[in-house]
């Protein structure tokens, strides 16, 4: 059993001091700076786990902080977030920390690695977005328009499993429900920001320049990025791992928690 870990809030002004950056940091141990998906950062028992042997960073996307919401307004480009986030690992005192990304952080980590090859010390991607295939089309348009219940379908490999289930459940408090789905969507609006209508924004072009061990792990079931990607993602970064779950969708975290703590924390301790 994993021991409920608590993280406290830092917050580091970058950007020239326009712009305060949220980061939920929690553990002991060497750093892991850990890169969120859309929907915004939730500290889930994945999260828990790296705690366990790491200190965890994990950021929070401009305009996902709760009561901050017009922080997106000082990010104007995906090249300005790369670079905010830059200033923040500076800021934080960090010296060459891991990096994991998940889906959408996973292309910030990505190209934030090919941007500054020596920021990071090893990196760690989770069925990241970034690139395109025309052969592989990445259905984000279709899951962020379409209907709330269509979510799950396109995240778990068994949407109507308990772990599926779990993952997408609401407040416990039903008064916390509507404020709940309205921070969700507006974090949504905030992340797709940099990825919409198609999350590509070159790093094919740029992944030659990682330069550190990198995992590429991903869902075979994912139906939201397909697993095609991960062979162009092994390829582009030399010497990268590449390691395909079976019987999991995108969120490898809720499909598979045991076989992607196993890859991540066996890694990240190489």
């Amino acid at each position: 059993m994993t021991p409920n870990v608590v993280p406290r809030d830092e917050t580091v002004d970058v950007w020239d001091g326009r712009l305060r950056l949220h980061v939920k940091v929690a553990g002991d141990g060497p750093p892991v700076v850990f890169f969120h998906s859309f929907p915004g950062l939730a500290w889930d028992p994945f999260l828990e786990q790296v705690a366990t042997r790491h200190t965890v960073y994990a950021p929070e996307h401009p305009g996902t902080s709760p009561g901050d919401p017009r922080a997106i307004d000082q990010v104007q480009t995906f090249w300005e977030l790369l670079l905010c986030y830059e200033e923040l690992l500076r800021a934080l005192g960090l010296d060459r920390p891991a990096a994991v990304g998940q889906a959408y952080g996973g292309m910030v980590a990505a190209d934030l690695a090919a941007n500054f090859p020596l920021l990071f010390s090893r990196l760690v991607l989770l069925s990241p977005l970034g690139l395109w295939r025309d052969d592989a089309p990445i259905p984000l348009m279709q899951m962020v328009a379409g209907p709330p219940e269509d979510l799950p379908k396109y995240l778990f490999a068994h949407p109507d499993s308990a772990a599926a289930q779990a993952a997408m459940a609401p407040p416990a408090d039903p008064a916390l429900v509507p404020a709940a789905i309205a921070q969700q969507a507006w974090n949504i609006g905030c992340t797709t920001k940099f990825a919409w209508p198609i999350a590509d924004h070159g790093l094919g072009r740029r992944l030659h320049r990682v330069a550190v061990p990198a995992l590429v792990a991903w869902g075979r079931e994912d139906a939201l990025v397909p697993v095609a990607y991960a062979a162009e993602f092994g390829r582009s970064i030399a010497g990268s791992q590449v390691e395909i779950v079976d019987d999991c969708g995108h969120v490898m975290q809720a499909d598979q928690p045991e076989a992607a703590w196993t890859a991540v924390s066996k890694f990240l301790t190489a």
